[in-house]
């Protein structure tokens, strides 16, 4: 019996439909068919907390993938077609794009690949920290920041973007469309070069070429096939691609920032603010006398008399107190809003600024950047709609601060008139009123107090007192109440110098158009700057290698896809890409596994082979002819050069009849089967089966009886050292450390796991039962320290 050790088991109240473990600590992502993402720790499959399905990011859970630091979780949802990407230390969307079709596998990877101008990169300190201030965290307080940015001591953007050296999500669709995010972020590459839906892909670490392993059904049967495409323009650019793909992040990040900070804008905003134009609307329809509405509140300011209509709409409707609340209403609201537009969104957008300026510096030096698609005139476009989101928001700012002192002086006035008409004492500062405060209010009765029939017919009111509100909406309507620019010397200046209004040196300015319109404007424009680089590196990509493999069988087709067979993997030190699958051959299941270089250049070498699993009864000779025969039911790549298996011995009853094993690779690609099998192009691979050299395998001391477990699927770590088995009925785990050290140091490692335990609180403990589980209850948060293994 080998060193496997048991450390965990447990049953679990849903059917999972996919495992895996992160790549740097000792934790498993589990995703169960009611669309949960669990999150647990190795020791007792201890579960650290739970994402519930909902409305918003979707409950159909197809796939799931660890950022290659461990850091990020990501998963794809096939009922709203969106890719997420959840924090780790809790259960929280850090971001989420969608996509035009739902994802079936994705693959998270990272580039190893060095060479000198890379690791100057790598090493070289980012400029933009240096030269422009850090972006303020959005409040907590707002529901729909989903608390990205918004936590203290933290910079979430740093976090999203992670390691400055590339890694890659890589997207299969259903309809076999596959797409490449660089960093997770921004999408480097669309791919329409296979057919079917995507069952499983690989891109190589050196970025030479893609894997690829379809299901495409003919004749109401699924074919499954293999393709391999090349990618080598991302392999021969790659510190282009880097240097890009990290700038597009930046931005890509940028625009996430303003549209949250635009998003706690309009939460600041409050519908109490409305009340005036409402109240007035109503005075309109229900008043009979002639006079105006400006005209009634004018005889007020000037005669200190009121009409009894207007009387009764201030002292019973609107009441001194509610004119109280509403004083403090604008005020509160107002500031919080000129605070973050002057924190947030100008910051946001000048850094913003800067990176696009950087891009555009790239994309001039065409002999680097312009077989990628990097296009100057459009990230100029896209520089130009910045500049008019910035002037778009200084010119908010200057409506709030004309609105502030218009509304304080107003009410001011206002509160005064209903104390009097309410006979109440009025403090002597509150009685004094200048000439010039005087004309200040008139001014603004002449300028906010006019009936507009037309705005009755648009809005369904007559007035529009309060001015910030039309700029936080997301229509396309121009606004009600645009800035006047008469007697504005700046403006009257352009409109009468032609040469100087078409200048590109001066941004666009929309007086009638909304902060919202102007910002989804700002987006279309760099999204459409954005992708163009993905259509041509996506078209840059080609078929190198086609091979159908077998037709799937229909118990194939209930097994969870996600987790089934067959299996991708890529070889780094060898630059190999490794297909693992199952095929039946006279009643007998063999698992055929075959690689290829990941440089389609290079001579194509298909080394495909057939293993047969045998266990000798007499250890004193693997030839003895009394052995056990064990059929194949999962295979995992455990380390490039180790497989992990879970195999079936159909001679034991059940409960002894799984075995989880180690498999050197070097035991089936040995000299005298490697290889002398010629593929036929025209057949399938399955009719070719008895071409193929079978190798059988005697297993010897690495593998291990499951007892009292059906296992039929497993997830590795093989730089944690740690495999996950799951039953057929997807409801029983049970977890093993499969490499152990001598005792001393297993003690140690146990003591430092207490001494790590001894960091979460009674609470989180409490949180993670299963019992909290069927309640709904959410784990409680859990720190980086207490996830460090």
């Amino acid at each position: 019996m080998p060193s496997f050790r048991q450390v965990g088991e447990k049953q679990l109240p849903h059917e999972i439909i996919f495992m895996s473990w992160s790549p740097k600590r000792d934790l498993i992502a589990l995703v169960n068919k009611t669309g949960e993402v669990l999150l647990h720790r190795l020791a007792n499959i201890q579960r650290v907390w739970i994402l519930p399905p909902n409305e918003n990011t979707g409950k159909e859970v197809t796939c799931l993938a660890w950022r290659p630091d461990g850091k990020i979780l990501a998963f794809g949802l096939a009922d709203t077609k969106k890719v997420v990407l959840c924090d780790v230390e809790k259960p929280e969307s850090l971001h989420s794009f969608s996509v035009e079709t739902a994802v079936s596998c994705m693959q998270w990877m990272e580039v190893t690949e060095e060479n000198s101008v890379l690791k100057s990169f790598y090493n070289a300190e980012d400029e933009s920290s240096i030269l422009l201030p850090r972006l303020p965290a959005l409040p907590k307080n707002y529901n729909a920041t989903a608390k990205i940015f918004s936590e203290e001591k933290s910079d979430e953007i740093i976090k999203l973007l992670g390691d400055v050296r590339l890694n890659a999500l890589v997207l299969g669709g259903v309809s076999g469309e596959i797409e490449i995010y660089a960093y997770g972020m921004y999408k480097i590459a669309t791919i329409t070069e296979v057919f079917g839906s995507c069952l499983g892909l690989c891109l190589s670490s050196d970025l030479r070429s893609l894997s690829v392993v379809t299901e495409l059904t003919t004749n109401t049967t699924p074919e499954i096939t293999y393709f391999q495409l090349d990618t080598s323009l991302l392999s021969e650019y790659l510190p282009e691609v880097t240097r890009m793909a990290r700038k597009f992040t930046h931005i890509s990040t940028l625009l996430q920032y303003l549209k949250l900070s635009l998003t706690c804008m309009c939460e600041a905003w409050e519908e109490i603010l409305m009340q005036m134009d409402s109240r007035l609307t109503k005075f309109v329809q229900e008043k009979n006398t002639t006079t105006s509405v400006q005209d009634e509140f004018m005889q007020l300011l000037l005669w200190g008399k009121a009409s009894p209509e207007l009387q009764a709409l201030l002292m019973n409707q609107l009441t001194v107190k509610g004119l109280k609340k509403l004083g403090q209403s604008v005020e509160s609201s107002y500031s919080t809003i000129q605070k973050l537009v002057i924190s947030h969104l100008q910051s946001g957008s000048e850094a913003l600024l800067y990176h696009l300026s950087e891009l555009k510096g790239m994309a001039l030096w065409k002999q680097k950047y312009e077989p990628l698609g990097l296009d100057a005139k459009a990230i100029e476009d896209a520089i130009m709609s910045v500049g008019s989101f910035i002037l778009k928001a200084n010119e908010l700012l200057q409506v709030i601060d004309s609105g502030m002192k218009n509304f304080k002086a107003f009410f001011r006035w206002l509160y005064v008139a209903m104390l009097r008409m309410s006979e109440d004492h009025v403090l002597p500062e509150l009685n004094k009123m200048t000439q010039k405060d005087i004309t200040f209010v008139a001014d603004f009765l002449t300028e906010h107090f006019n009936e507009a029939p037309d705005l009755y017919n648009q809005k369904g009111k007559y007035f529009n007192v309060e001015r910030v509100g039309q700029y936080l909406k997301d229509e396309d309507d121009n606004l009600m109440s645009p800035p006047s620019t008469e007697g504005n010397q700046w403006f009257n200046f352009l409109q009468n110098s032609t040469p100087l209004k078409e200048s590109p040196l001066l941004f666009p300015y929309y007086p009638e158009k909304s902060l919202h319109f102007v910002k989804r404007q700002m987006e279309a424009v760099i999204d459409q700057c954005l992708a163009k680089p993905a259509d041509v590196i996506g078209r840059s990509v080609h078929q190198k290698l086609s091979i159908p493999l077998y037709y799937a069988s229909k118990s194939e087709d209930s097994c969870p896809r996600l987790m089934s067979l067959p299996s991708l993997w890529n070889d780094k030190s060898q630059n190999l890409h490794y297909v693992m699958f199952r095929m039946m051959e006279d009643s007998d299941t063999k698992l055929f596994i075959f690689r290829q270089p990941t440089d389609v250049s290079r001579a194509v070498n298909e080394a495909f082979v057939a293993v047969k699993f045998r266990r000798s009864l007499n250890s004193s000779t693997i030839e003895n002819s009394e052995s056990i025969h064990y059929s194949c039911l999962d295979a995992r790549f455990y380390e490039d050069d180790v497989l992990t298996l879970v195999l079936k011995d159909n001679t034991e009853p059940e409960g002894k009849d799984r075995i989880l094993a180690l498999l050197p690779l070097s035991s089936v690609y040995s000299d005298e089967t490697d290889c002398h099998f010629i593929r036929n192009t025209s057949k399938r691979l399955e009719e070719q089966c008895a071409d193929i050299p079978t190798r059988t395998v005697h297993l010897e001391n690495q593998w291990r009886m499951l007892e009292n477990i059906k296992a039929h699927y497993v997830s590795v770590n093989g730089v944690r050292k740690v495999a996950s088995v799951l039953s057929s009925n997807l409801r029983h785990v049970r977890v093993f450390e499969m490499d152990v050290e001598d005792d001393g140091e297993a003690d140690e490692e146990e003591e430092e796991e207490e001494s790590h335990s001894q960091d979460v609180t009674e609470e989180d403990l409490d949180q993670s039962t299963d019992d909290a589980q069927n309640k709904g209850l959410e784990a409680a948060d859990v720190t980086e320290e207490s996830l460090e293994s």
